[in-house]
């Protein structure tokens, strides 16, 4: 055995300097010597280490347990002070365990003053050398722990009394210097001390550890910010079970939070900001992300001309305009910004003095397009370095953003153009209608659609109204519906039923599908690579009114049917049933008629007024409904209604165009219109030129006279002799003077020029040449031969 005397230098048996003791621990073995090392006392532990009962051992020498007796030096009789070491015993068992001991000598408290001095007896504590490291380790962790500076550790007893705690308990101002024997509500807000101490008593209660919960622990002198802390604890109870506190451990994660908070506020950031081509939208997506996890408000300010698509170019002094477009939070803040702010870069230092506020520039491409400032309340922490890194990033990803959407708003604003080129006039007066028309783009990133309105007059003071959209967005789309906003005027002026003019249309859009899915040529390199255009698809509702007849025609290609809006407050929807859309089936479309009252308002519009993600066909149609039948509309004019209509749907909410036409009709009345049936006789021609000279005579157009004899006679004539009758002339003022002669032949009249020697065929020349303009149109009952002239000066041109 060895070892080693701590107060003198003597050896009496080898020993490794390192041992400094057992601890009277649970389990440690002991045994009492007399003054010559003889077992006068033995422990139920020795007996269960050395495998020996104590009569076995009584009255024998310890070192006589050795392995190697003769190693163990001179006795112990000649040692006055305290030892430990190490050594191997031999068990009854024949075994050997290496073991580490501490002797201790033990004085008679009886023993004069004058006696020799010296011990009586002899103490000695053993246990395995295995166990013993182990009680080392676990001394060296207790001491070691209340010793670090990066854990706040602390003991506490079952009434949560503070029992024990290293110096750095909680890494926070205002706690007391001792805190020994006192409850964390003694230095901790009420609410903060409860909630610790609630997961504390759970672990008294139950036995289940507490691992890393965070709690925010704010003390009485300091209240403001606080730290969070991730608290651990479990629960000390002696070998019998009885519990006698429990151990917390508080680790200062607050750096670790507001990191991960900013890490938070930056993925947030970047996955909403730019999800808008709109530079509002863009804007409040930015407010939004900083509040509240970064500010209490936020503020975007953005230059002028950044909102038109322009570069943001600064005035001579160096500044840029700003307007504030987006501002979230708590207004009540104090935010005083200048409307100014430098053009010029940012280095963005970190002011010295603490601040409440932060204002960073909105830079892309090297262009200053706005800024951004966040500002928190009185009280609250003030920003840091860490801080404004944060706000520079968010900025630059949104400032990117911005741009973005100042580019897109840029080529929005020019298909926009387009398409609005491509458009008739939004406001138009005839003799059957006075219309509005309101279009309104979506702003979505691929570009305006197809939508369009057409307002073309007919012959007779009729009217065609259309409404068309085009499927998909972009250039493809514009162009697309500038064809066949032409097709379809093209169409109307062979004065043609609705019906019969959608099938035409149908057959144009059906060529073109066929156009767009024509193979690549291999050998182009330039086409090869060239994105293929989106397969052509439109609806479209064609209406024709008739002033004189107070009715109206309506046909449909998967287009929803037109509203009709009265003065008693009534709204009906045209029961027309649509037809698929055109190109699609190439299946005959039907027409629905209805009668239309004086000065109602007839609205044609695309689907993206009625529908949109939050809400149907239904309720988009009710809603229509019910903003044509409010109170006050007939007194509103057709542009301000439109736009009340169309404004309510925000530009950047919206996933398609809106476009509206709005149309006021007007009547012929009876006494501007005549009708004379007509006998299949030639001689009846006559009777019709008195009969239109008497009727221009009582509408004071006798200046027309002449020209409109000449023209009745020319084509009854011609009704008369290629048709056999009946014959039927028309006389209408409005506008002009219109002359229409109907027959039941469906043969087209052709306008051709005479030779000298031909003694006919210059009717219609004639016509032609008298007359502002005429036609041919084919009705249910055959066809109309139709011919305007314009008043003479001064004449009324309306009814």
């Amino acid at each position: 055995m060895r070892e080693a005397e701590h107060e003198v230098d003597e050896e009496i048996l080898p020993f490794a300097p390192e041992h400094r003791g057992l601890p009277f621990a649970d389990g440690a073995a002991g045994a009492l010597l007399d003054v010559e090392g003889r077992v006068i006392g033995w422990t139920p532990a020795a007996e269960e280490l050395f495998s020996l009962r104590a009569d076995q051992v009584r009255g024998r020498r310890l070192r006589d347990l050795l392995k190697d007796p003769d190693a163990a030096g001179p006795p112990p009789e000649r040692r006055t002070g305290a030892w430990s070491g190490e050594g191997v015993v031999r068990t009854a068992a024949g075994g050997e365990l290496k073991v580490e001991f501490q002797v201790l000598p033990l004085t008679d408290v009886g023993t004069s003053a004058g006696a020799a001095a010296g011990p009586a007896r002899y103490f000695v504590l053993a246990a395995p050398a295995r166990i013993a490291a182990r009680w080392r380790q676990d001394q060296a962790f207790t001491r070691e722990l209340f010793l670090q500076d990066r854990l706040g550790l602390a003991v506490f007893d079952e009434e949560l009394r503070l029992v024990r705690t290293n110096t750095h308990l909680l890494p926070y101002t205002g706690l007391p210097p001792d805190l020994r024997d006192r409850r964390l509500g003694d230095f901790l807000q009420a609410k903060d001390a409860a909630a610790v101490e609630q997961r504390l008593r759970e672990v008294l209660r139950t036995g289940l550890p507490l691992v890393r919960v965070e709690e925010t622990v704010r003390t009485l002198e300091d209240p403001r910010g606080g730290a969070v802390m991730a608290v651990s604890a479990f629960r000390l109870q002696s070998p019998d079970g009885q519990v006698f506190g429990v151990t917390a451990l508080f680790t200062d994660i607050t750096e670790m939070r507001r990191a991960g908070e900013r890490l938070a506020v930056l993925h947030r950031a970047t996955a909403s900001v730019g999800g808008s081509l709109s530079v509002a939208g863009t804007a409040e997506e930015l407010a939004a992300a900083l509040v509240p996890a970064l500010a209490d408000l936020a503020v975007v300010e953005i230059a002028e001309a950044v909102f038109t698509g322009e570069e943001a170019t600064p005035a001579p002094d160096g500044t840029l305009t700003l307007r504030r477009t987006a501002v979230a939070g708590r207004t009540s803040v104090e935010a005083p910004l200048e409307s100014l702010v430098p053009a010029g870069p940012d280095d963005g230092a970190m002011p010295a003095d603490p601040l409440t506020s932060l204002t960073v520039p909105l830079s892309a491409r090297g262009s200053v397009l706005g800024r951004v400032a966040v500002h928190r309340e009185a009280g609250e922490p003030p920003y840091e370095a860490a801080d404004l890194d944060l706000l520079q990033e968010v900025a630059g990803h949104a400032a990117l953003a911005l741009d973005n959407a100042r580019r897109y708003t840029r080529e929005h604003r020019a298909s926009v153009a387009l398409q609005r080129s491509l458009l008739p006039p939004s406001q138009s007066e005839t003799v059957a209608v006075t219309t509005a028309g309101a279009y309104l783009p979506a702003d979505t990133g691929t570009g305006v659609g197809g939508d369009w309105f057409d307002v073309i007059p007919l012959s007779s003071a009729r009217v065609a109204l259309v409404a068309g959209d085009v499927v998909g967005h972009g250039l493809a789309a514009t162009a697309t519906m500038g064809r066949l906003r032409t097709a379809v005027r093209t169409l109307a002026d062979l004065d043609l039923e609705p019906d019969e003019l959608l099938e035409h249309l149908d057959d144009l859009v059906s060529q073109l599908r066929v156009e767009t899915d024509e193979p690549e040529q291999p050998d182009d390199a330039a086409e090869h690579t060239r994105p293929r255009p989106d397969p052509i698809g439109a609806t479209c509702l064609y209406a024709i009114y008739d002033p004189v007849s107070r009715r109206c025609s309506v046909a449909s290609a998967g287009h929803p049917p037109p509203a009709v809006a009265t003065q008693d407050g009534t709204v009906t929807f045209v029961p027309v049933n649509p037809g698929p859309p055109l190109g699609v089936s190439g299946l005959p479309f039907e027409v629905a008629e209805v009668d239309v009252a004086p000065e109602s308002i007839v609205a044609l519009y695309t689907d993206g007024l009625i529908e949109s993600r939050d809400r149907d066909l239904d309720e988009g149609m009710a809603e229509l409904s019910r903003s044509l039948s409010r109170p006050g509309v007939f007194d509103t004019s057709l542009r301000e209604l439109g736009l009340e209509i169309v404004s309510a749907r925000p530009a950047h909410h919206l996933t398609d165009d809106i476009t509206l036409l709005l149309a006021r009709t007007h009547v012929v009345p009876s006494e501007d219109q005549v009708v004379w049936p007509v006998a299949a006789d030639p001689a009846a021609v006559a009777d019709v030129r008195e009969a239109a000279a008497r009727q221009l005579r009582v509408w004071d157009l006798t200046d027309l006279a002449f020209t409109t004899e000449l023209v009745l006679s020319e084509l009854v004539t011609n009704a008369i002799r290629y048709t056999g009758g009946p014959v039927e002339v028309r006389l209408i003022r409005a506008g002009s003077l219109i002359c229409e002669v109907s027959d039941p032949s469906a043969t087209q009249p052709r306008m051709r020029r005479a030779l000298l020697t031909d003694e006919g065929g210059r009717g219609l020349y004639l016509v032609a040449q008298l007359t502002t303009r005429w036609g041919c149109r084919y009705t249910r009952q055959g066809k109309t031969i139709w011919a305007e002239q314009e008043f003479p000066d001064g004449e009324v041109v309306l009814p």
